[in-house]
């Protein structure tokens, strides 16, 4: 966001580097697909359902690189990023599911309906906001399902939601948006490629279906791209098909001296109760093995993970112990997840460089 906002003549901070944004000089109507769970990695997979997306791999349309997705390497935090144009450790919605500090509930971003309130706890200035002030006309367009949540309080304030159902709508309404105002900066949001890859598996039938789904929208907006506009492509991270997983209701060991067990099934966080965070450790080392990594909450700040800083409110969000599967291994069964969860196939969250990589891919008229 930060590279489409210099780009429409937005001033950013010096520290939000745009992303060759004079390939993008004299563009006054930027639009940014966002293809849920399309992995840098994934595309030569895809390029199998379209000549788009093989000619956008071989470098025959457009302009293709790698860019990274946030850690956790889960949708509702490189929304967040992608949307404020800041790290994890700014906005603070730094884990798929985490503890409220003050009232140790558990919010998980994407089902988020009321506490904690949106606006308070992710307080960064949003791209949207910061581009209507500068007289830019902003559009989302996405699910009208997604309209009131708490995530879209949180990251889409300042700017306009239009409804858009199915992907050909997606396209229509990405086009209509572009054509407001004598700036304007839409959003668009296709769920497809990730909501196939979970259930049925990176490759499977499914997953390519929806790969050739999601490309007929990128060749609708090709078509009908306005003259000063330009199209970026981009992805919130990758996936991985699970090899191996740990149940949690299957092992009430690892429950002893935990008081919640937040994030995802490829990055969890445990917060323990105090005292205990040395035995929950041993516990839980024991019965990950090699199949994943567990670090303190400072250990994992200290790599750098969530961004050069992470403010003290955003820190107590994170466990007291941070569980980072390797590989193809998961952390799953945990007690107020929808059952299914468990036995998704594809899943991301996790460090590998197939979660990781995401492409941004642009296109000019």
């Amino acid at each position: 966001m930060p590279t489409a906002l210099a780009a429409l003549g937005v001033s950013v901070s010096d520290d939000a580097m745009p992303l060759r944004a004079g390939e993008l000089a004299g563009a006054r109507r930027i639009a940014v697909l966002l293809l849920d769970g399309f992995g840098y990695h994934l595309l030569r997979q895809a390029a199998q359902a379209s000549a788009t997306v093989e000619a956008i791999h071989n470098g025959e349309l457009g302009r293709l690189t790698a860019i990274t997705a946030t850690v956790p390497s889960s949708t509702p935090i490189s929304l967040a990023s992608l949307a404020c144009g800041t790290p994890p450790g700014n906005h603070g919605i730094i884990g798929f599911t985490l503890r409220v500090p003050e009232s140790g509930e558990l919010v998980t971003h994407i089902r988020w309906d009321g506490a904690p309130d949106p606006e308070l706890w992710q307080r960064e200035p949003t791209a949207f906001e910061r581009a209507a002030a500068d007289g830019v006309v902003c559009t989302v367009v996405s699910d009208g399902a997604f309209r009131d949540t708490g995530l879209t309080r949180a990251i889409y304030r300042g700017a306009d939601w239009l409804p858009a159902a199915t992907p050909e709508e997606v396209a229509e309404g990405t086009i209509n948006a572009l054509a407001r105002g004598e700036r304007s900066l839409v959003y668009a949001y296709l769920p497809n490629v990730d909501t196939a890859g979970h259930f049925y598996g990176i490759g499977s039938a499914q997953w390519l279906d929806a790969v050739a789904t999601v490309a007929k929208t990128v060749d609708d907006l090709l078509t009908y791209l306005p003259r000063d506009a330009a199209l970026l492509v981009t992805a919130d991270h990758g996936m991985v098909n699970l090899t191996e997983r740990l149940r949690v209701d299957e092992h009430p060991e690892l429950l002893h001296g935990v008081e919640a067990i937040a994030g995802d099934g490829r990055m969890r966080y445990l917060h323990a109760v105090p005292g205990a965070i040395e035995d929950v450790a041993a516990t839980w080392g024991e019965a990950v093995g090699g199949r994943a990594e567990i670090l303190t909450r400072d250990e994992a700040v200290g790599r750098g993970w969530y961004g050069p800083t992470v403010t003290d409110e955003n820190r107590r969000r994170i466990g007291d112990l941070v569980v980072a599967c390797k590989d193809t291994f998961a952390v799953v069964g945990v007690e107020g997840e929808p059952p299914h969860v468990a036995r998704l196939i594809g899943q991301h969250g996790g460090l590998t460089g197939a979660e990781m990589a995401v492409p941004l891919w642009t296109y000019r008229t």
